[in-house]
């Protein structure tokens, strides 16, 4: 994709910046909710989503964690789609959002719900703190590389500059 863009392209971008955050946002933290699902609960068995009752219960709860990030991958996917038809997408920008949104899921998922809730643990081994650390890690990289390309990309509207209802 072009940096340059045409006016009527940049207007879009500016009219939609807002909505390419958010459906980058919703697809990063189905996205990365899916890939912990997928991977950590079904393909290594490391973990169920709780972990406190039985493996029955364990399973439902992947089940609905599974659908929780289905919906919010296929909503973000969406906005998105309704933003390119639009000519409103701005890829950076909706990157950014799917960088904040996964790691801001990953960090919650790591501090919230295994050290605070102790739901469940990424890995039950003697020395978890290195998979912890490594889970945080990864979240804050993705958060700051995320909030990097958001702050790169805010758009600068002019003062008093208005915007047709078309584009809102």
């Amino acid at each position: 994709m072009a940096t340059e863009c045409n006016h009527s392209a940049c207007s879009n971008r500016s009219a939609y910046s807002t909505r390419n955050l958010w459906a980058g946002l919703l697809f990063g933290i189905g996205l990365v909710a899916f890939v912990d699902e997928t991977v950590f609960h079904q393909l290594f068995h490391w973990h169920h989503f709780y972990e406190k009752s039985t493996t029955d219960i364990g399973l439902v709860s992947d089940g609905v964690f599974h659908a929780f990030s289905w919906f919010a991958t296929i909503g973000g996917l969406f906005v998105f789609a309704d933003l390119r038809r639009r000519n409103a997408l701005f890829m950076l920008r909706w990157y950014g959002g799917v960088l904040l949104g996964g790691g801001w899921f990953q960090l919650y998922d790591g501090t919230i719900q295994h050290k605070l809730m102790k739901i469940h643990q990424i890995r039950y081994v003697e020395n978890v703190f290195v998979y912890d650390l490594i889970w945080i890690i990864l979240a804050m990289l993705m958060i700051i590389i995320g909030f990097s390309l958001v702050v790169r990309t805010r758009s600068k509207q002019q003062p008093g500059k208005t915007i047709s209802n078309e584009h809102q």
